[in-house]
């Protein structure tokens, strides 16, 4: 979401998308899980840079009080929508893709190695057995 929001009921979208995005690049949700930015901010918040973190940490505002209609028409739309736009440049770059690639590498080095001790173990028991 690129656009400069029309109101304030795109601010929890804005949020959210920030909360997919630091779940994805940074983990600190479990499978299926879709916590909120603050609480993403939270757990994660630690590993965004400064500038970014108090980006985010007024987004996180923002969207907690959006909840709330008369207090979210005070928010200033403008400075939300570049807080989103930078935060979502910083963590967009490595995409989907890429850490899905390096979760198969992690996943298959994994296989790779059990096989080698599997191996080795057969080895070691054929010797032992003298069939080797």
């Amino acid at each position: 979401m690129t656009r400069t929001p029309s109101s304030f009921e795109d601010i929890s979208a804005m949020a959210d998308e920030v909360a997919i995005l630091m779940a994805s690049r940074f983990g600190g949700a479990k499978r299926g899980e879709r916590p909120p930015l603050d609480q993403m901010m939270r757990r994660r918040g630690g590993a965004l840079p400064a500038g970014l973190r108090r980006r985010a940490r007024r987004l996180a505002d923002a969207g907690r009080m959006a909840a709330q209609p008369k207090v979210a028409r005070q928010l200033p739309l403008d400075g939300l929508a570049r807080d989103h736009a930078a935060l979502v440049a910083h963590l967009r770059p490595l995409g989907e893709i890429s850490r899905w690639q390096g979760r198969a590498i992690g996943f298959a080095a994994s296989v790779v190695l059990g096989l080698l001790v599997l191996g080795g173990v057969a080895l070691w028991i054929m010797i032992q057995r003298g069939m080797l």
